[in-house]
């Protein structure tokens, strides 16, 4: 089964007119470790961001954030390696509920080499095929130690946060039915549309 070259399905983008009024870099700016909660329509997944290992990936995340981009957007792959009867990975924040690409800003470095592992529920940037400095939006959840998404003499997939609260919401997404699309044509998507109703900034935790 090959699993890491498909890794980022690629967008259609019908949005480049939107114009973005917010940056991610000025969000609690001062915060090594924001965190975020995703609401979706299967529950809440609490999210610890790294700026200190993985401070671009996590600055255009909170860029998507800070604009309301990943409302309406959905879980377009929920992949589970069948062969060795493992969960691999949750994918979203491309597509919309129609499974059309949603609006994509500049493409980011690939901070792989940051030392941090695609463990479980660790959650990490994906990008397109052969192209590791292609991520824009699309983010997804290890649901496994995914060590081989880990740079070696390649690039691997750059982790930029950890899931603190919510496990039992992936573990909601990984039991949903999936099927073949034929817009997307691959086999692992959900056949009823899990959506990211949006991601919320919280706030900074008193110490």
């Amino acid at each position: 089964m090959i699993r890491t070259l498909v890794f980022a399905l690629i967008i259609v983008s019908t949005g480049f007119a939107h114009a973005a009024n917010k940056e991610g870099r000025f969000v609690q700016k001062d915060n090594l470790f924001p965190r975020v909660q995703v609401n979706t329509s299967l529950g809440k997944i609490v999210i610890d961001l790294d700026r200190s290992r993985a401070p671009l990936t996590v600055n255009n995340f909170l860029t998507y954030v800070v604009n309301g981009d990943y409302k309406g957007s959905v879980f377009h792959r929920v992949e589970r390696d069948e062969v060795n009867e493992k969960d691999f990975v949750i994918q979203g924040g491309g597509y919309d509920k129609d499974y059309d690409g949603m609006f994509e800003r500049k493409p980011i470095f690939n901070e792989s080499g940051n030392g941090l592992k695609n463990e479980m529920y660790s959650v990490a940037m994906a990008y397109q095929d052969n192209k590791p400095h292609s991520g824009t939006r699309q983010f997804f959840f290890n649901m496994d130690d995914n060590n081989h998404l880990n740079p070696g003499r390649g690039w691997g997939f750059a982790v930029f946060g950890n899931v603190t609260e919510g496990y039992e919401t992936l573990d909601k997404i990984m039991q949903v039915e999936t099927g073949y699309n034929k817009k997307l044509g691959y086999s692992f998507i959900p056949k009823t549309a899990v959506i990211i109703y949006s991601i919320e900034i919280l706030p900074v935790e008193e110490l």
